[in-house]
């Protein structure tokens, strides 16, 4: 219970009356980002205001400060006297706030909610495994997720649609927050009765030579297949195109060409089944995957909860995959050693 005096009365805690009718913790927050960042515009940028709006905060904080707040040095801002003084109290502020923010969300716990997760095609092989095993940590979230190619989950970040999203690349048509969170790696497929089975680093040019069958326009893997043709100098010789991989794979599997797919594309049959997995020169491609989402973007307690509870989970994705194919393992440890383990190109 809150102290009381002996005549049953409770006094209120210091008050800055003033401040509390006149400033607002918005202007206190664009005064610390420009502090912070040295510059109205870096700020602007940060807080995804207008510059105008953000001189405009600044002046009326200034206004209810009774002192200047910045000075002009050149082209440069600094903090007054009366700014490092209210830039120190923003500090102590936001500090409390925040850990006030972690105290009211460990007291709530996170037994509701909705999660709202955007993949890519060839993530919806592994996607549901993750979020099964986060749903019985916390069966009370419901989830949807909505499985698209590259083209339309790079749409869906651009109009903020979910909540967080997996993708083979990071897009780099507006600043996101990137982080890997598993293994993605690209093999060449061909049918069981292929010539090629059992051959040992079989050159690219020779794998030019063949029919291949790829992804639709818009598909990150086919983007990457085709990059790494390119730079090696050959020419693919695509015969179809077709809109999901297992259409692809049962196109591979009746003969009609071969394919570079994820490793994950093989998670129900494994690389022992109709499937073959060719030795070629520079494969497997050992690229991976991304938990994304819009920079700047407050994420809710069920999504930051999801993203961490992904993180952790990468060591279970690596060992699955290496279960899948054993060989996989010599090819994990190179690209680690050689720092070439993600492809963002």
């Amino acid at each position: 219970m809150p102290p009381s005096s002996e005549h049953g009365y409770t006094p209120p805690a210091a008050m800055p009356d003033y401040l509390i009718r006149h400033a607002t913790l918005r202007q206190l927050q664009v005064f610390e980002a420009i502090v912070r960042l040295g510059s109205f515009t870096r700020a602007a940028e940060e807080l995804f205001l207008t510059q105008p709006t953000v001189s405009m905060q600044v002046k009326k904080l200034a206004d209810s400060m009774g002192l200047p707040l910045f000075e002009h040095v050149g082209r440069n801002v600094r903090p007054t006297e009366a700014g490092l003084e209210l830039y120190d109290s923003c500090r102590k502020i936001f500090e409390t706030l925040a850990n006030l923010e972690m105290k009211m969300a460990d007291l709530k716990g996170i037994k509701r909610g909705r999660l709202r997760l955007g993949v890519i095609t060839t993530a919806k092989y592994f996607a549901p495994q993750v979020l099964g095993e986060f749903c019985k940590m916390y069966p009370g979230i419901d989830v949807a997720l909505k499985v698209s190619n590259r083209d339309r989950i790079v749409e869906r970040i651009n109009a903020n649609e979910d909540d967080l999203y997996i993708m083979g690349q990071a897009p780099d048509q507006f600043e996101i927050e990137a982080f890997t969170f598993a293994p993605n790696p690209l093999v060449v497929m061909a049918p069981r009765d292929h010539p090629l089975v059992g051959h040992k680093n079989i050159p690219l040019a020779r794998i030019a030579e063949e029919p291949l069958i790829l992804r639709e326009p818009g598909s990150g893997t086919r983007d990457a297949i085709l990059r790494i043709f390119k730079a090696a100098g050959c020419r693919a010789q695509v015969r179809m195109e077709l809109g999901s991989n297992e259409a692809i794979k049962h196109a591979v599997v009746g003969g009609l060409g071969l394919s570079v797919l994820s490793l994950h594309t093989l998670s129900l049959e494994g690389p022992a089944g109709p499937v073959a997995l060719l030795d070629v020169e520079g494969f497997p491609i050992m690229r991976q995957w991304y938990l994304v989402y819009p920079k700047g973007k407050e994420l809710s307690l069920v999504a930051r909860a999801f993203l961490d509870f992904a993180l952790d989970f990468e060591p279970q994705m690596r060992i699955r995959m290496q279960q899948m194919w054993p060989d996989l393992s010599k090819f994990m440890d190179t690209a680690e050693k050689s720092g070439s383990a993600v492809d963002q190109k």
